[in-house]
């Protein structure tokens, strides 16, 4: 066979975490998930990994890990996300780049510039600095080095492929329409090609000015615009005959963002599924492959000129991230985009001073700071640990004090690198989320920068962030935006104290006089508080922030004066060690910024569901043991409304509990029926009914026949939970057969 396919997914999300906590905070617009990552992991990286490919009527006669297939690449930030909050979809992942290699001699996986900066528009040392912690991520993640790498918004131009060389990149995929100029190897026969004639069944070859080269493949434009836009995934054999119609000798590839499968289009990783499964099998002689195995099979023959520089995302090179050029994903026609040069000009402006400052400040700290830098994606990524790295990188016979500078630079050029991510830019308006968000790691670099002693940019920073100017009058320019909805989120003493208290309050954790300390931990620091006295009402204690990669700790005295009026109420002081007084602090949570207060009452929320299922637990087994047996006529239980409380235990014994007598049973279930149709407190419950169908799964000898029984009766009641993690492990560890048949007959499987 000659004719081979390869699907790409880019798979990546933003960085999002909050800077001084290094928690994803909560995010409104993806409720009723907390944030963006763990719904767009819920509805389309977690399927991908495992794909339903159903039968005629409808079953589940396979499940497909897709990563197994195709071609992908998921950004560092989302991997360090996923590895702490989805990781077994993460080892999906990287089984899949596993079987690839074991199957063609080369993975699936490709790496990705690690904060999705614009390449083009980085100065050398970024670019540098960029893909080295790219390398360092995925070498740690799937255990070997990276062939390939994705190019943010596939953006490139000549200096970005020299750096790629340094760090062994052998190839990247393109837009056609990035390609200027082909010729044979040799140079003969150079022609003008356009997107609609470039051959994109090969490989090019990019010679750079060093000699060295990289390699480039094309994807097909129309078709991935059709998977991404044109509704390509509503029937899987469509797209299958699309694709082979429009495959000849040699390679067809696809790229689109692999959120297009699940999230933009709700399943559909099922097609992919399916067309993947054909490919697998030969059909109509069309065979799977991925780029670094086609490529060590077909070396180029030609070489290629580039339209540089230039993105598969703007038709104006690179102008959409640096320009009022047109191109919007927004939704309101007639705004302008003059905003992002100005933008741009402010984070360039304090990266160099930032730049500045690392080096000077780092000569005598650093055995070489530039070789440390690179090599600090090995820290954050997990494959150093801190010690390893001081060993390796720093200065030998620093004391505490200036281990300390040392990780607050490399901290500090963390965030002013995280500022560039490309979504900032990709809309129509600078207070969206994105440029916020982009601005709010700004401010965290500064505030390192002052702490490692840079003198303050803050004021040359806004004289040119003031000239971006937002399309709505009411939010004004840059410089408003900066103060009104960048600087509310920054992490102080007296806001760390504020939700440190407030969530211990929360959470009713809250020590007393007396008490062992308690904490609230979060990635990037930890927060305890005590109380060893009380005197006049006032609770007398310790703030201690112990700040995780900066190795650094602060203790301030804490007075806390509690309002007997409200439990989340009073005042705090706080005192630094060098007996500073600082402003007090009401624990009022409308003191905090918006994520943060949510936070808190998302802290709250879990507290009292864990409480209220406690006592509905209790107080149903009683009521189960009390109610009598149905009357005639009868249709539910008397005092109805007053049972709703106990509604998710009283379905959780009937679903694993000891079978009641029938006329009892009979009782319960017309209740239950009754109350149970849009029960806002289903949700909760089907999320604690999947954990022990889990659990009771995973152990030596499950009972399948209680499990049967159990979806029985919740069918029975009209509860029918998503049983999708319940029949990955069905599948999984059981094949869905033999013992378990009648089990997996009931969700859904095939027989």
């Amino acid at each position: 066979m000659d004719r081979f396919l390869c699907i790409h997914g880019h798979f990546y999300q933003p960085p999002r975490d909050d800077p001084w906590l290094g928690a994803l905070l909560p995010e409104g617009s993806a409720a009723p998930s907390p944030n963006w990552n763990e719904r767009i992991c819920r509805e389309s990286y977690a399927p991908l990994s495992r794909a339903r490919r159903l039968d005629g009527s409808g079953r589940i006669m396979d499940i497909f890990n897709l990563y197994d297939w195709i071609s992908f690449n998921f950004g560092p930030t989302l991997c360090r996300w996923m590895a702490v909050h989805d990781p077994a979809t993460l080892a999906r992942a990287v089984e899949g780049d596993r079987a690839g290699l074991a199957r063609l001699g080369h993975g699936n996986a490709l790496a990705q510039v690690c904060h999705h900066v614009i390449l083009p528009l980085a100065s050398e040392m970024d670019k540098q600095a960029e893909v080295a912690w790219a390398v360092a991520d995925f070498r740690h993640r799937f255990g070997r080095e990276p062939e390939g790498m994705w190019l943010s918004e596939a953006a490139v131009d000549t200096a970005s492929l020299e750096v790629l060389a340094d760090n062994g990149i052998r190839f990247t995929v393109l837009a056609p329409g990035q390609a200027a100029f082909v010729a044979d190897l040799d140079g003969g026969g150079r022609r003008a090609v356009s997107e609609w004639d470039l051959d994109i069944s090969r490989p090019y070859r990019a010679v750079l000015p060093s000699g060295r080269h990289v390699d480039i493949f094309f994807y097909h434009g129309g078709l991935s615009q059709a998977v991404a836009f044109e509704r390509l995934l509503s029937d899987g054999e469509n797209f299958w005959r699309r694709l082979s119609g429009a495959a000849g000798p040699g390679l067809l590839a696809l790229a689109t963002d692999g959120e297009t499968y699940g999230h933009h289009f709700q399943f559909g990783e099922m097609a992919l599924a399916y067309v993947m499964a054909q490919a697998a099998s030969g059909r109509d002689g069309l065979s799977p492959v991925n780029f670094g195995a086609y490529l060590a099979a077909n070396p180029p023959q030609h070489r290629v000129w580039l339209r540089e520089p230039s993105a598969w995302s703007c038709v104006h090179g690179v102008e959409r991230w640096r320009s009022d050029c047109g191109c919007t994903n927004g939704e309101h026609p007639g705004y302008n985009q003059k905003w992002r040069g100005p933008l741009r000009a402010a984070l360039n402006l304090l990266k160099a001073e930032v730049d500045a400052h690392y080096f000077a400040a780092g000569a005598g700290l650093f055995c070489d700071p530039r070789a440390a830098l690179l090599a600090y994606g090995e820290v954050l990524c997990g494959a150093m640990d801190k010690a390893g790295f001081e060993a390796a990188r720093f200065t030998p016979g620093l004391d505490a004090a200036r281990r300390s500078l040392a990780w607050t630079l490399l901290s500090m050029q963390r965030f002013a690198l995280a500022s560039f991510a490309s979504c900032a830019w990709f809309f129509d308006e600078l207070t969206r989320i994105e440029p916020v968000n982009a601005l709010t790691y700004a401010l965290r670099a500064m505030d390192l920068a002052r702490d490692a002693g840079m003198a303050d940019p803050e004021e040359r920073f806004l004289r040119e962030l003031e000239k971006a100017v937002s399309n709505d009058p009411a939010m004004g320019n840059g410089r408003d935006v900066w103060n009104n909805l960048v600087t509310p989120r920054r992490s102080t003493p007296g806001t760390l104290a504020r939700q440190t208290l407030l969530t211990l309050a929360a959470e009713d954790r809250l020590p007393g006089p007396g008490q062992p300390a308690a904490s609230v931990s979060w990635p990037a620091v930890t927060a305890s508080v005590s109380f060893p006295a009380v005197a006049g009402g006032t609770r007398t204690g310790r703030l201690v922030l112990d700040w995780t990669l900066e190795s650094r700790c602060e203790t301030f005295a804490l007075d806390l004066s509690p309002d007997n009026e409200s439990p989340l109420g009073g005042v705090a002081a706080l005192t630094d060690e060098a007996g500073r007084v600082l402003e007090p602090v009401p624990l009022a949570p409308d003191g905090l910024a918006w994520n943060k207060r949510q936070a808190v009452a998302d802290a709250l929320a879990c507290r009292a569901e864990a409480r209220l299922w406690e006592e509905s637990l209790a107080l149903a087994a009683m009521g189960l043991e009390l109610l009598p047996e149905i009357q005639e006529a009868q249709v539910t239980v008397n005092l109805a409304p007053l049972w709703a409380g106990m509604y998710p235990g009283l379905m959780w014994h009937r679903l694993f509990g000891p079978e009641l007598p029938p006329a009892r049973a009979a009782l319960v279930d017309a209740y239950l029926r009754a109350v149970g149709e849009n029960n806002p407190q289903n949700t909760a419950l089907a999320r604690r009914v999947i954990q022990e169908f889990l659990a009771r799964l995973s152990g030596p000898e499950p009972d399948f026949a209680a499990l049967a029984l159990a979806v029985t009766r919740g069918r029975s009641l009209g509860f029918d939970p998503d049983w999708w993690a319940v029949q990955n492990l069905l599948w999984e560890r059981f094949a869905a057969s033999g013992a378990c048949r009648p089990l997996a007959e009931l969700l859904w499987f095939a027989g």
